[in-house]
C-alpha cells in the first residue's frame, strides 16, 4: 500500500453495524479521485468508530 497518504479529515461518529458498506461503497466509487476512507474502532471508546478520510 502506498505510504504517501495525508489525511484529510477525522471524526469520531456513533458505532453502527453497516458503516464498513458506507465505506466500501465511497471507496469504490472514489477511488479514480485518488480518495481513501477508512473506518475503525475507537480505542477509547468501544460505542464509538473513528471515520478518516485520506488522499493518495
Amino acid at each position: 500500500m502506498d505510504s504517501n497518504l495525508v489525511v484529510l479529515s477525522t471524526t469520531r461518529i456513533k458505532r453502527a453495524a453497516d458503516t464498513y458498506k458506507i465505506v466500501d461503497a465511497l471507496n469504490r466509487t472514489l477511488k479514480e479521485e485518488d480518495l481513501l476512507f477508512g473506518i475503525a474502532l475507537d480505542d477509547k471508546d468501544k460505542n464509538s468508530m473513528v471515520f478518516t478520510i485520506y488522499r493518495s
